[in-house]
């Protein structure tokens, strides 16, 4: 019987698990922000945003972010002021 190549070929497909500090994910990451802050209005969605937490659906928001909150292992120290 002969080897198999096709398996061979698939593996080397296959991402590379790089583990907990995974620098390609890293990588595109920032790449992503990068471009989303060079070509949206950045000021304006943070303008709208703040505008909708003291409008009429700023109830609702606070309390998505409370249920998003209570999610999370907790909050990075350095976001506390």
């Amino acid at each position: 019987m002969a080897p198999n190549n096709q398996n061979n070929e698939n593996r080397n497909d296959a991402p590379r698990n790089e583990g907990e500090g995974n620098r390609t994910a890293d990588k595109q990451y920032r790449q992503g922000v990068q471009e989303h802050v060079q070509h949206h209005d950045v000021e304006g969605d943070a303008k709208r945003a703040r505008d909708a937490i003291d409008g009429p659906e700023g109830d609702e928001l606070r309390r998505a972010e409370e249920k998003g909150k209570s999610h999370a292992k907790g909050e990075d120290p350095q976001l506390k002021g």
